[in-house]
C-alpha cells in the first residue's frame, strides 16, 4: 500500500510539474505583411517601450530579444546599449531616424507594454481595435502619446497579474510594417521570465509566417 501511495504521489508531482512548466504566454493576434521576410543581412534595432516603473523588464526584453535574433543569424542591437535609456524620446522624427540609420540600422523591432493589470478576468477594452500605425516613428510616438500613462492606472486588486505586450517589426528603408503581434502573459514569475516567454512566442510565430528563417 505504501508503494502505491508513493507511486501515486510521484505521478501527481510529475503532472503538476508538467502543468507549471507550460507557457503562460498566449498569442492574441498576429499580422504579417505580404512578402515580409526579414533578410539576415538586416541590422535590427530592438526598442522596448516602457516607463520607469518597468526598467528591469525593459532591459530584459531588449537583451533577450537581441540575443535570440543573433542566435538566428540576424544582426541586432539594443536601443538602451546603442543610445541610452531615453536618448531618442526627446528627438523629432528626422533627427531620430538619422541617428538610427547612421548606426547602420535598417530595421526596428519595437516591444510595447500596452496593459498591466491586476483583475479577476482579462477585459480586452480597445487594445485590439485600433489599426496598427504602419510607419515606424508614427508607432513610436503613437505609443507614448496614447498608451503610456494609462497603462499604469490602478486596476482591480486580485491574485492575478496580466501583461499585454505588442511586438512590431519595421523595415526602415521603405518605412514599412513587416510584422506585428500581441500577447497576453498570465502571472510571470519575473521580468526575465516574461521577456523570455514573449521572445520565444513571437519568434516562433514569425518563423511560421516566414518573416524569419533558421
Amino acid at each position: 500500500m505504501k508503494t502505491f501511495f508513493k507511486t501515486a504521489a510521484l505521478a501527481i508531482f510529475a503532472a503538476f510539474a508538467l502543468l507549471t512548466s507550460c507557457s503562460n504566454t498566449k498569442l492574441l493576434s498576429s499580422y504579417a505583411a505580404p512578402n515580409s521576410k526579414l533578410p539576415k543581412s538586416s541590422k535590427v534595432l530592438v526598442m522596448a517601450m516602457m516607463g520607469d516603473q518597468d526598467k528591469k523588464l525593459r532591459a530584459n526584453m531588449e537583451k533577450i530579444m537581441v540575443e535570440s535574433l543573433q542566435d538566428r543569424g540576424i544582426n541586432a542591437g539594443s536601443a538602451i546599449e546603442e543610445f541610452g535609456i531615453d536618448a531618442l524620446k526627446s528627438l523629432d522624427e528626422k533627427t531620430a531616424m538619422k541617428k538610427i540609420k547612421d548606426q547602420g540600422f535598417d530595421g526596428a523591432f519595437t516591444i510595447a507594454l500596452l496593459d498591466k493589470t491586476k483583475e479577476s478576468s482579462y477585459k480586452r477594452g480597445g487594445i485590439g481595435i485600433a489599426p496598427y500605425p504602419y510607419r515606424f516613428w508614427g508607432y513610436y510616438n503613437h505609443y507614448y502619446s496614447n498608451f503610456y500613462g494609462r497603462i499604469y492606472t490602478p486596476g482591480y486588486i486580485s491574485d492575478d497579474n496580466r501583461f499585454i505586450l505588442e511586438g512590431s517589426v519595421y523595415g526602415l528603408q521603405a518605412d514599412k510594417l513587416l510584422y506585428s503581434a500581441k500577447t497576453k502573459t498570465f502571472n510571470p514569475s519575473s521580468p526575465k521570465a516574461l521577456a523570455s516567454e514573449f521572445t520565444k512566442k513571437l519568434l516562433n510565430d514569425m518563423y511560421k509566417n516566414g518573416v524569419i528563417a533558421d
